[in-house]
């Protein structure tokens, strides 16, 4: 129930109409995505488990994803036209970044789940 990650880079260039506000890991993006992580984390309890804080934290994500890439915009026209190539981006970036985990567990699985070899 812990962070595990290796400090490289998975964003690509952002589209254009989102500028360039995900495309680089800043000093503190690795503490705020351990600070989401030890949140959810904190919320499973007996009652409530990893699955059911999981799809909250998905939902939270997509929430703030989708009012980022509404604050990116002048008015909703504009919004509408865009909103197809935002939730590409979103989602291509969530795949690279699955991946990339799930690779990282696979290498690493006894090691993360405490099992001794």
């Amino acid at each position: 129930m812990y962070s595990q990650h290796k400090k490289t880079r998975l964003y690509t260039e952002a589209p254009h109409t989102l500028g360039d506000i995900m495309t680089e890991v800043d000093d503190t993006y690795y503490e705020r995505a351990d600070a989401h992580i030890g949140l959810s984390n904190s919320q499973i309890t007996n009652k409530v488990d990893h699955s059911k804080v999981s799809a909250s934290f998905m939902f939270g994500a997509a929430r703030f994803n989708a009012h980022l890439t509404a604050t990116s915009w002048n008015n909703q026209k504009e919004f509408s036209e865009g909103k197809d190539e935002a939730i590409k981006y979103f989602v291509s970036e969530y795949r690279k970044m699955l991946v990339a985990h799930m690779d990282d567990y696979e290498e690493n699985f006894n090691t993360y789940m405490g099992i001794k070899e």
